[in-house]
């Protein structure tokens, strides 16, 4: 019992410490697990009487890929110094703006929830943000090293689990169980993607058909935060409402919004998305509580994006050992972690 708590301590304290190193690797794989059968595709098409050889394949994957990961930091990071202009501009009207809502409570309670807000140190967090900054583009660099070196890999996986296993049939084995995690983590973070572009290009339109300010900054928030599940959807709902109270200082105008973008994130979290998602993933409700504040805790939001992921890789692995099937089954919506689409 003893060791079994230091075990788990150690392996803690190193998540922790190496939280960096694994993030990366764990989008990188997620990323490599993505492109596999787009590099399958391209390696089966002709160019005249050859097909396109493997390296070529990787490469083009590798190079598709970097070119995405750095077209993506660009675009956060544009937003983000908008974020910046934004909070350097609205910083003391939002204050006061805030406080107001607290009119009612009383003049006492109005003033000292203002000298509250007062006190946040704006600059602090600028600073913060764009240590966030250079280390979005130190991963994006990473990632793509480790993509690149899990490409180059690829033709010798089978090969060492054979080696690793000991036989063709235990290595067959945990080749099958690779690929069913990766089809049920692609498959959820397609529709979620899919489904994040929708409530992002829908929360865009609603303010610029509203006429209001940061409809760009709103719509990305939105679209990445719906890849957290169950609250994400409630955290980008709060934020668009706050964003047009924070612009217009109208409680009307806010609350509409507030609203709207509910309807909105209900409909397509509770209609759109199971629908497209059928029974892939089959997980607990509140086992996936459970991994979003491990994980948010452990790695902060990357490790909060990744709950899902991980808790499904835990889930089939576990599913195959008899000691750990159990632990299966109380991740499992139904407790049935081996059936799928």
């Amino acid at each position: 019992m003893l060791l079994g708590i230091i075990a788990f301590a150690l392996v803690l304290f190193l998540l922790v410490q190496a939280r960096f190193i694994l993030i990366s690797l764990a989008i990188a794989i997620i990323l490599f697990s993505l492109t596999s059968e787009a590099i399958n595709a391209i390696r089966r098409l002709h160019l005249g009487p050859a097909r396109i050889p493997n390296w070529l394949a990787s490469l083009v994957a590798v190079g598709l890929i970097a070119s995405g990961l750095f077209t993506l930091s660009a675009i956060l990071i544009a937003q983000a110094n908008e974020v910046v202009t934004m909070l350097v501009t609205y910083a003391e009207p939002a204050q006061r703006a805030i406080a107001e809502l607290f009119r009612w409570m009383g003049a006492d309670v109005e003033a000292a929830v203002l000298e509250s807000m007062q006190k946040f140190e704006i600059g602090g967090y600028l600073s913060t943000l764009a240590g966030q900054a250079s280390n979005l583009l130190s991963a994006t660099v990473l990632i793509t090293l480790f993509v690149g070196f899990l490409f180059a890999e690829r033709i010798w996986f089978h090969a060492k689990l054979v080696s690793l296993m000991g036989n063709e049939h235990s290595a067959r084995r945990v080749a099958k169980t690779g690929a069913s995690i990766m089809h049920r983590v692609n498959r959820y973070l397609l529709v979620k993607a899919m489904v994040s572009v929708i409530t992002g290009a829908a929360v865009y339109g609603i303010f610029k058909v509203a006429g209001f300010g940061l409809a760009m900054p709103v719509a990305i928030l939105t679209f990445a935060l719906n890849f957290i599940p169950s609250i994400g959807s409630i955290i980008a709902t709060v934020i668009a409402a706050l964003a047009v109270y924070v612009v217009t200082q109208d409680v009307s105008n806010a609350l509409v919004t507030f609203v709207v973008t509910g309807l909105l994130q209900f409909v397509i979290g509770n209609v759109i998305d199971p629908m497209l998602m059928g029974r892939a993933l089959r997980l607990s409700s509140f086992g996936i509580i459970i991994s979003l504040a491990f994980w948010g805790a452990v790695w902060g939001l990357p490790g909060m994006f990744l709950a899902v992921p991980i808790m499904v890789a835990l889930m089939i692995v576990s599913a195959q050992s008899a000691t750990l099937r159990p632990l299966a089954v109380m991740l499992s919506r139904e407790g049935l972690p081996d059936q799928h689409d």
